[in-house]
Protein backbone atom coordinates (compact mmCIF):
# COMPACT_ATOMS: atom_id res chain seq x y z
CA UNK A 1 0.00 0.00 0.00
CA UNK A 2 1.07 3.56 -0.34
CA UNK A 3 2.25 5.71 2.46
CA UNK A 4 3.91 8.72 3.67
CA UNK A 5 6.73 7.43 5.74
CA UNK A 6 8.39 9.74 8.25
CA UNK A 7 12.15 8.32 9.08
CA UNK A 8 14.87 8.99 11.62
CA UNK A 9 17.12 10.40 9.14
CA UNK A 10 19.48 13.13 11.20
CA UNK A 11 20.98 14.08 7.87
CA UNK A 12 17.44 15.03 6.30
CA UNK A 13 16.25 16.37 9.27
CA UNK A 14 18.89 18.97 9.88
CA UNK A 15 18.60 19.47 5.61
CA UNK A 16 14.36 19.50 6.38
CA UNK A 17 15.22 22.50 9.45
CA UNK A 18 17.33 24.50 6.93
CA UNK A 19 14.92 24.46 3.96
CA UNK A 20 11.73 24.50 5.89
CA UNK A 21 13.25 27.95 7.76
CA UNK A 22 13.66 29.35 4.10
CA UNK A 23 10.60 28.74 2.52
CA UNK A 24 7.64 27.06 4.59
CA UNK A 25 6.81 23.33 3.59
CA UNK A 26 10.10 22.84 1.78
CA UNK A 27 11.32 20.10 4.24
CA UNK A 28 8.82 18.10 2.39
CA UNK A 29 11.73 17.83 -0.49
CA UNK A 30 14.70 17.53 1.46
CA UNK A 31 13.85 16.43 4.67
CA UNK A 32 12.84 12.28 6.01
CA UNK A 33 9.43 12.38 4.42
CA UNK A 34 8.87 9.83 1.27
CA UNK A 35 6.02 7.69 0.14
CA UNK A 36 6.54 4.38 0.21
CA UNK A 37 5.38 0.76 -0.72
CA UNK A 38 4.54 -0.80 2.85
CA UNK A 39 2.50 -4.07 4.19
CA UNK A 40 -0.37 -2.71 5.60
CA UNK A 41 0.39 -2.92 9.48
CA UNK A 42 -1.01 -5.75 11.84
CA UNK A 43 -3.54 -6.18 13.87
CA UNK A 44 -2.52 -5.74 17.71
CA UNK A 45 -5.26 -7.64 18.98
CA UNK A 46 -9.03 -8.31 19.21
CA UNK A 47 -9.76 -5.18 19.54
CA UNK A 48 -8.32 -3.67 16.47
CA UNK A 49 -9.76 -3.12 13.21
CA UNK A 50 -8.15 -1.92 10.16
CA UNK A 51 -9.11 1.67 9.26
CA UNK A 52 -8.66 2.71 5.67
CA UNK A 53 -8.14 6.66 5.61
CA UNK A 54 -10.53 8.25 3.21
CA UNK A 55 -9.96 12.20 3.76
CA UNK A 56 -6.80 13.21 6.43
CA UNK A 57 -5.68 16.65 7.24
CA UNK A 58 -2.57 18.30 7.10
CA UNK A 59 -1.90 20.21 10.40
CA UNK A 60 0.08 22.39 12.29
CA UNK A 61 2.24 20.10 14.36
CA UNK A 62 2.61 17.83 11.19
CA UNK A 63 4.07 20.87 9.67
CA UNK A 64 6.61 21.39 12.18
CA UNK A 65 8.03 18.06 11.90
CA UNK A 66 8.21 17.67 8.38
CA UNK A 67 9.86 21.57 8.61
CA UNK A 68 12.26 20.54 11.19
CA UNK A 69 10.39 22.54 14.38
CA UNK A 70 9.55 20.33 16.59
CA UNK A 71 10.62 20.24 20.15
CA UNK A 72 13.03 17.23 20.81
CA UNK A 73 10.72 16.92 23.85
CA UNK A 74 8.79 14.35 21.52
CA UNK A 75 11.57 12.18 20.62
CA UNK A 76 10.96 9.71 23.60
CA UNK A 77 7.09 9.63 22.80
CA UNK A 78 7.29 8.58 19.06
CA UNK A 79 8.30 5.77 17.42
CA UNK A 80 10.25 5.55 14.25
CA UNK A 81 9.00 4.96 11.18
CA UNK A 82 5.89 6.80 11.75
CA UNK A 83 3.35 7.77 8.78
CA UNK A 84 1.86 11.06 9.67
CA UNK A 85 -1.90 12.12 9.77
CA UNK A 86 -3.92 11.97 12.92
CA UNK A 87 -7.17 14.12 11.30
CA UNK A 88 -8.55 11.05 10.20
CA UNK A 89 -12.15 10.03 8.55
CA UNK A 90 -12.24 6.51 6.97
CA UNK A 91 -13.98 3.10 6.02
CA UNK A 92 -14.67 0.46 8.78
CA UNK A 93 -15.07 -3.30 7.79
CA UNK A 94 -18.38 -3.34 7.90
CA UNK A 95 -18.91 -0.44 5.27
CA UNK A 96 -19.95 2.12 7.95
CA UNK A 97 -17.23 5.74 8.25
CA UNK A 98 -15.78 7.27 11.39
CA UNK A 99 -13.53 9.42 12.95
CA UNK A 100 -10.00 8.55 14.71
CA UNK A 101 -9.69 10.17 17.93
CA UNK A 102 -5.99 9.85 17.69
CA UNK A 103 -4.49 10.07 21.65
CA UNK A 104 -3.08 6.64 22.34
CA UNK A 105 -4.39 6.36 25.88
CA UNK A 106 -4.28 3.72 28.66
CA UNK A 107 -7.39 1.37 27.11
CA UNK A 108 -5.67 1.21 23.71
CA UNK A 109 -2.41 0.45 24.74
CA UNK A 110 -3.86 -2.61 26.86
CA UNK A 111 -3.11 -1.15 30.10
CA UNK A 112 -5.32 -2.01 32.97
CA UNK A 113 -5.71 -0.29 35.43
CA UNK A 114 -6.03 2.95 33.48
CA UNK A 115 -4.26 5.83 34.90
CA UNK A 116 -5.72 8.27 36.80
CA UNK A 117 -6.41 11.21 34.05
CA UNK A 118 -7.84 8.04 32.02
CA UNK A 119 -10.20 7.01 34.39
CA UNK A 120 -11.77 10.19 35.14
CA UNK A 121 -12.00 10.66 30.73
CA UNK A 122 -9.14 12.80 30.38
CA UNK A 123 -7.26 10.83 28.10
CA UNK A 124 -5.38 13.84 27.03
CA UNK A 125 -3.46 13.46 30.26
CA UNK A 126 -2.62 9.84 30.06
CA UNK A 127 0.30 9.16 31.75
CA UNK A 128 1.12 5.76 29.83
CA UNK A 129 2.12 7.25 26.29
CA UNK A 130 5.34 5.61 26.40
CA UNK A 131 4.32 2.05 27.72
CA UNK A 132 1.82 -1.15 26.96
CA UNK A 133 2.01 -2.66 24.28
CA UNK A 134 2.40 -0.01 21.62
CA UNK A 135 5.67 1.19 20.69
CA UNK A 136 5.78 4.58 22.31
CA UNK A 137 3.58 7.70 20.66
CA UNK A 138 1.75 10.15 21.84
CA UNK A 139 -0.88 9.88 18.95
CA UNK A 140 -1.37 7.86 16.13
CA UNK A 141 0.22 9.10 13.50
CA UNK A 142 3.50 8.94 15.49
CA UNK A 143 3.22 5.52 16.26
CA UNK A 144 5.22 2.66 13.94
CA UNK A 145 3.01 0.36 15.14
CA UNK A 146 -0.54 2.15 14.49
CA UNK A 147 0.13 3.44 10.78
CA UNK A 148 -1.16 6.95 10.17
CA UNK A 149 -4.12 8.78 8.20
CA UNK A 150 -1.71 9.57 5.59
CA UNK A 151 -1.65 6.19 3.99
CA UNK A 152 -4.07 3.55 1.85
CA UNK A 153 -4.51 1.40 5.45
CA UNK A 154 -4.15 1.75 9.20
CA UNK A 155 -4.82 -0.05 12.39
CA UNK A 156 -7.45 1.70 15.10
CA UNK A 157 -8.76 0.61 18.49
CA UNK A 158 -12.21 0.43 18.95
CA UNK A 159 -12.07 2.84 21.75
CA UNK A 160 -10.38 4.93 19.03
CA UNK A 161 -13.14 5.07 16.63
CA UNK A 162 -16.24 8.03 16.57
CA UNK A 163 -19.20 6.93 14.51
CA UNK A 164 -20.67 10.05 12.36
CA UNK A 165 -23.84 10.45 10.65
CA UNK A 166 -24.21 8.44 7.14
CA UNK A 167 -25.30 12.28 5.87
CA UNK A 168 -22.36 13.84 6.67
CA UNK A 169 -19.66 14.93 4.47
CA UNK A 170 -15.82 13.85 4.59
CA UNK A 171 -15.10 17.39 4.56
CA UNK A 172 -16.44 17.88 7.53
CA UNK A 173 -15.73 14.53 9.23
CA UNK A 174 -12.22 15.88 8.70
CA UNK A 175 -12.98 18.44 10.67
CA UNK A 176 -14.06 16.59 13.78
CA UNK A 177 -10.58 16.05 15.55
CA UNK A 178 -9.58 19.97 15.41
CA UNK A 179 -12.36 21.10 16.24
CA UNK A 180 -12.23 18.82 19.34
CA UNK A 181 -9.24 20.69 20.09
CA UNK A 182 -10.62 23.97 20.03
CA UNK A 183 -13.75 23.07 21.93
CA UNK A 184 -11.77 21.25 24.66
CA UNK A 185 -9.75 25.20 25.23
CA UNK A 186 -13.43 27.17 24.74
CA UNK A 187 -14.89 24.95 27.43
CA UNK A 188 -12.09 26.67 29.91
CA UNK A 189 -13.02 30.27 28.86
CA UNK A 190 -15.10 31.84 31.12
CA UNK A 191 -15.13 35.50 30.73
CA UNK A 192 -15.96 38.72 29.40
CA UNK A 193 -13.27 39.17 26.63
CA UNK A 194 -11.45 36.67 25.19
CA UNK A 195 -8.56 37.39 22.80
CA UNK A 196 -8.27 35.11 20.26
CA UNK A 197 -4.64 35.32 18.65
CA UNK A 198 -4.35 33.73 14.88
CA UNK A 199 -6.80 32.86 12.17
CA UNK A 200 -5.49 29.59 11.13
CA UNK A 201 -7.20 26.04 11.03
CA UNK A 202 -6.99 26.11 14.51
CA UNK A 203 -7.80 29.95 15.39
CA UNK A 204 -10.97 29.84 13.25
CA UNK A 205 -12.34 26.67 14.53
CA UNK A 206 -11.43 28.15 18.27
CA UNK A 207 -13.49 31.20 17.91
CA UNK A 208 -16.74 29.15 16.76
CA UNK A 209 -16.40 27.01 19.76
CA UNK A 210 -15.77 30.11 21.82
CA UNK A 211 -19.13 31.25 20.21
CA UNK A 212 -20.64 28.36 20.73
CA UNK A 213 -19.37 26.12 24.10
CA UNK A 214 -17.35 29.26 26.02
CA UNK A 215 -18.69 31.15 28.12
CA UNK A 216 -17.58 34.85 26.76
CA UNK A 217 -19.47 38.12 25.53
CA UNK A 218 -16.69 40.06 23.39
CA UNK A 219 -14.05 38.19 21.28
CA UNK A 220 -11.32 39.61 19.66
CA UNK A 221 -9.03 37.84 16.77
CA UNK A 222 -6.35 38.54 15.06
CA UNK A 223 -6.12 37.67 11.57
CA UNK A 224 -3.21 38.30 9.29
CA UNK A 225 -5.11 38.06 6.23
CA UNK A 226 -8.18 38.87 4.25
CA UNK A 227 -9.98 35.68 3.69
CA UNK A 228 -8.76 34.62 7.51
CA UNK A 229 -10.83 37.73 8.54
CA UNK A 230 -13.79 37.33 6.62
CA UNK A 231 -14.29 33.95 7.69
CA UNK A 232 -13.35 35.01 11.37
CA UNK A 233 -16.30 37.48 11.76
CA UNK A 234 -18.35 34.65 10.56
CA UNK A 235 -17.80 32.34 12.70
CA UNK A 236 -18.49 34.72 16.09
CA UNK A 237 -15.72 37.21 16.48
CA UNK A 238 -16.99 40.23 17.65
CA UNK A 239 -13.66 42.08 16.14
CA UNK A 240 -11.00 41.16 13.91
CA UNK A 241 -8.01 43.09 13.71
CA UNK A 242 -4.62 42.48 11.84
CA UNK A 243 -1.76 41.39 14.62
CA UNK A 244 -0.35 44.79 14.95
CA UNK A 245 -3.25 46.13 15.79
CA UNK A 246 -4.72 44.04 18.72
CA UNK A 247 -3.11 46.02 21.75
CA UNK A 248 -5.59 49.21 20.27
CA UNK A 249 -8.66 46.59 19.54
CA UNK A 250 -8.30 45.35 23.48
CA UNK A 251 -6.80 48.92 25.10
CA UNK A 252 -10.05 50.49 23.53
CA UNK A 253 -12.66 47.65 24.36
CA UNK A 254 -11.08 47.53 28.07
CA UNK A 255 -10.21 51.10 28.81
CA UNK A 256 -6.77 50.04 29.68
CA UNK A 257 -3.70 52.53 29.49
CA UNK A 258 -0.39 51.33 28.21
CA UNK A 259 3.18 51.95 29.38
CA UNK A 260 5.69 50.97 26.72
CA UNK A 261 4.38 48.06 24.91
CA UNK A 262 2.36 46.76 28.07
CA UNK A 263 -1.69 47.19 28.58
CA UNK A 264 -2.16 48.54 32.47
CA UNK A 265 -5.54 46.09 32.31
CA UNK A 266 -6.44 43.67 29.52
CA UNK A 267 -8.25 40.75 28.27
CA UNK A 268 -9.98 38.22 30.83
CA UNK A 269 -8.44 35.50 28.65
CA UNK A 270 -6.41 34.84 25.59
CA UNK A 271 -5.88 32.30 23.66
CA UNK A 272 -2.88 31.98 22.16
CA UNK A 273 -3.20 29.66 18.83
CA UNK A 274 0.02 30.36 16.80
CA UNK A 275 2.46 28.84 19.85
CA UNK A 276 5.32 31.48 18.43
CA UNK A 277 7.80 33.73 20.60
CA UNK A 278 5.97 36.65 19.48
CA UNK A 279 2.33 35.83 19.99
CA UNK A 280 2.95 34.84 22.89
CA UNK A 281 5.07 38.10 23.45
CA UNK A 282 2.06 40.00 22.52
CA UNK A 283 -0.56 37.61 24.78
CA UNK A 284 1.10 38.54 27.97
CA UNK A 285 1.24 42.42 26.67
CA UNK A 286 -2.51 42.64 25.91
CA UNK A 287 -3.94 40.22 29.13
CA UNK A 288 -4.94 41.17 32.45
CA UNK A 289 -3.26 40.83 35.47
CA UNK A 290 -4.04 37.74 37.31
CA UNK A 291 -5.77 36.28 34.38
CA UNK A 292 -4.94 33.14 31.95
CA UNK A 293 -2.99 32.88 28.48
CA UNK A 294 -4.26 29.44 26.89
CA UNK A 295 -1.68 28.19 24.72
CA UNK A 296 -3.20 25.97 21.93
CA UNK A 297 -1.35 26.13 18.68
CA UNK A 298 1.80 23.73 19.59
CA UNK A 299 4.79 26.06 20.57
CA UNK A 300 8.60 24.97 20.14
CA UNK A 301 11.92 26.70 21.25
CA UNK A 302 10.75 30.18 21.94
CA UNK A 303 11.90 33.08 24.08
CA UNK A 304 9.99 35.18 26.35
CA UNK A 305 10.52 37.66 28.99
CA UNK A 306 8.80 36.49 31.79
CA UNK A 307 9.07 39.91 34.03
CA UNK A 308 5.37 40.79 33.38
CA UNK A 309 4.18 37.10 34.28
CA UNK A 310 5.98 37.74 37.45
CA UNK A 311 4.63 41.00 38.41
CA UNK A 312 1.25 40.82 37.36
CA UNK A 313 0.61 37.42 38.80
CA UNK A 314 -0.05 36.25 34.84
CA UNK A 315 -0.39 32.70 33.94
CA UNK A 316 0.34 30.25 30.82
CA UNK A 317 -1.93 27.35 30.54
CA UNK A 318 -1.16 24.36 27.90
CA UNK A 319 -4.13 23.19 26.10
CA UNK A 320 -3.34 20.07 24.23
CA UNK A 321 -5.66 17.82 22.88
CA UNK A 322 -9.22 16.85 23.70
CA UNK A 323 -11.27 14.33 26.11
CA UNK A 324 -13.50 11.83 24.85
CA UNK A 325 -16.57 14.29 25.58
CA UNK A 326 -15.09 17.12 23.57
CA UNK A 327 -15.59 14.98 20.14
CA UNK A 328 -19.61 14.99 20.69
CA UNK A 329 -19.14 18.81 20.93
CA UNK A 330 -17.22 19.35 18.35
CA UNK A 331 -19.49 16.92 15.97
CA UNK A 332 -22.51 19.82 16.66
CA UNK A 333 -19.75 22.30 16.58
CA UNK A 334 -19.18 21.20 12.60
CA UNK A 335 -22.35 20.86 11.56
CA UNK A 336 -23.65 23.91 13.40
CA UNK A 337 -21.09 25.92 11.78
CA UNK A 338 -20.52 24.64 8.30
CA UNK A 339 -16.95 23.89 9.41
CA UNK A 340 -16.90 21.59 5.84
CA UNK A 341 -16.54 24.40 4.07
CA UNK A 342 -12.94 25.17 5.50
CA UNK A 343 -11.77 22.64 4.22
CA UNK A 344 -9.85 24.43 0.59
CA UNK A 345 -8.18 21.14 -1.05
CA UNK A 346 -7.60 18.03 -0.98
CA UNK A 347 -4.52 16.15 -2.56
CA UNK A 348 -3.57 12.85 -3.89
CA UNK A 349 -0.41 11.33 -2.01
CA UNK A 350 1.66 11.59 -4.83
CA UNK A 351 1.73 15.19 -4.65
CA UNK A 352 2.56 15.78 -0.77
CA UNK A 353 5.06 18.16 -1.84
CA UNK A 354 2.39 20.31 -3.24
CA UNK A 355 0.14 19.62 -0.72
CA UNK A 356 2.38 20.14 2.37
CA UNK A 357 2.89 23.74 0.47
CA UNK A 358 -0.19 24.87 0.14
CA UNK A 359 -1.17 23.64 3.50
CA UNK A 360 2.11 25.87 4.92
CA UNK A 361 1.67 28.65 2.93
CA UNK A 362 -2.29 28.39 3.39
CA UNK A 363 -3.20 31.88 4.84
CA UNK A 364 -1.27 34.12 2.04
CA UNK A 365 -3.01 31.63 -0.59
CA UNK A 366 -6.54 32.47 0.93
CA UNK A 367 -6.97 28.37 1.95
CA UNK A 368 -7.48 27.30 5.47
CA UNK A 369 -7.54 23.27 5.76
CA UNK A 370 -5.39 21.15 3.34
CA UNK A 371 -6.22 17.45 3.30
CA UNK A 372 -5.12 13.93 1.43
CA UNK A 373 -8.02 12.24 -0.44
CA UNK A 374 -7.58 8.31 -0.34
CA UNK A 375 -10.68 7.87 -2.14
CA UNK A 376 -10.16 7.48 -5.34
CA UNK A 377 -10.10 3.82 -6.93
CA UNK A 378 -6.34 4.21 -8.22
CA UNK A 379 -5.06 5.10 -4.82
CA UNK A 380 -7.11 2.10 -3.33
CA UNK A 381 -6.06 -0.40 -5.78
CA UNK A 382 -2.95 -2.01 -4.05
CA UNK A 383 -5.02 -2.99 -1.24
Amino acid sequence: MKALVFERKLAKYAAATVAGRLAPGRGAKFGPLSLKDLDAPDLIGPDWVRFKPRLSGICGSDLATIDGHSSRYFEPIVSFPFVLGHEVVGDLPDGSRAVLVPVLHCAVRGIAPVCTACAAGNINLCERIAFGHLEPGLQSGFCSDTGGGWSIAMVAHHDQLFAIPDDLSDESAVMIEPAACAVHAARKVHCDTAVVIGSGTLGLLTVAALRAYGNVRTIIATAKYREQRAHAKALGADTVVEPAELPRAVRSHTKSMIIGTQLTGGADCVVDCVGSTASLTQALEVIAPGRDVLVVGMPAHVHLDLTTLWHRETAIRGCYAYTLDDFAAALALVQQANLGSLVSMCYPLDRYEDAIAHAANAGPRGAVKIAFDLRTEKQRKDY
